[in-house]
């Protein structure tokens, strides 16, 4: 890095919604997830669509195999599905054309995505996209497989790894859990790819090489499968609010953190789900207007 981040605590309120919005004006979210294969993983790319709804979205539209379509749209009435595209050939043109029909805002890409996608396929898509991209996940995964290397207009970009698959990304060994390991770890993320970096964890950093966010929101309830998901689908969400990428990134980790407290407090941490998350994200709004 050529300067050390400055470190920040603000977070960004919501934007105002105007009285006369309708469900177009306030973000279209598209959703690429889901895989139908011997281990089907078709809850991710819903939990990421319900908190994308949660956090405002308009619209949600869940891009996931044909198998995984019917049980997103039973768990997620108010999203539509459409057929991932299969195979490499013409994949990547058929993303991009469902993208600028659909007329997503931001797109939200490796919820659940197993291996419905090569990596070549989603590395070619993030770089041609014309639109945010929230990248976590799978999608994390087979960019690691791609290898270290910038990302073409990267500042549009977030990446949303816990520390596996951060330590995948840089091809490095276990990354320590202490702040400055993790702070550390998150700004070689950005100098290797240049997108905003949430490194998910006890005090989740957020980073887009000049400013440092370290959250205080979150307990150890958090650390079960699917909450990660609820929070691809809200900085997506905030994103296609229009807010500015890294102040919308740092808002979702602030108030995802803050929904597992107040669900922690009534469900203990032991109990608590990522649907939890999504329940208790309107106190935790209602706590930031506050």
């Amino acid at each position: 890095m050529t300067s050390k981040p400055v470190i920040t605590q603000e977070v960004a309120g919501l934007p105002a919604r105007a009285d006369d919005a309708h469900k177009g004006d306030v973000g279209r979210v598209l959703i690429i997830g889901g895989c139908g294969g011997p281990v089907s993983m078709s809850g991710a790319p819903a939990l990421a669509a319900r908190g994308a709804f949660r956090c405002g979205a308009g619209l949600v539209r869940v891009v996931a195999p044909e198998r995984v379509k019917p049980v997103v749209m039973t768990l997620v009435p108010m999203a539509t599905a459409q057929t991932l595209p299969a195979g490499s050939g013409d994949c990547v043109k058929e993303l991009r054309t469902i993208c600028d029909r659909f007329e997503a805002d931001v797109v939200a890409l490796g919820p659940g995505l197993g291996d419905s996608l090569s990596a070549s396929t989603v590395v070619e898509f993030v770089q041609s996209c014309r639109v945010p991209v929230v990248l976590d996940a799978d999608g994390l995964n087979r960019l690691a497989e791609h290898g270290r290397r910038k990302l073409q207009d990267a500042g549009r970009i977030v990446m949303t790894p816990h520390p596996g698959e951060a330590r995948r990304l840089l091809g490095t060994g276990p990354i320590g859990s202490d702040s400055p390991a993790r702070q550390k770890a998150a700004a070689d993320l950005h100098d290797a790819f240049g997108a905003v970096i949430v490194l998910k964890g006890r005090h989740t950093v957020v980073t887009d090489g000049e400013r440092m966010y370290i959250n205080q929101t979150g307990n150890s309830g958090l650390a079960t499968a699917g909450t990660g998901d609820v929070l691809t689908g809200m900085i997506a969400a905030l994103i296609g609010q229009r807010m500015p990428v890294l102040e919308a990134a740092i808002l979702a980790v602030h108030v995802h953190g803050l929904a597992g407290d107040f669900a922690a407090q009534d469900l203990g941490v032991v109990s608590m789900t990522a649907e939890d998350v999504i329940a208790y994200l309107p106190d935790a709004f209602a706590e930031l207007e506050e």
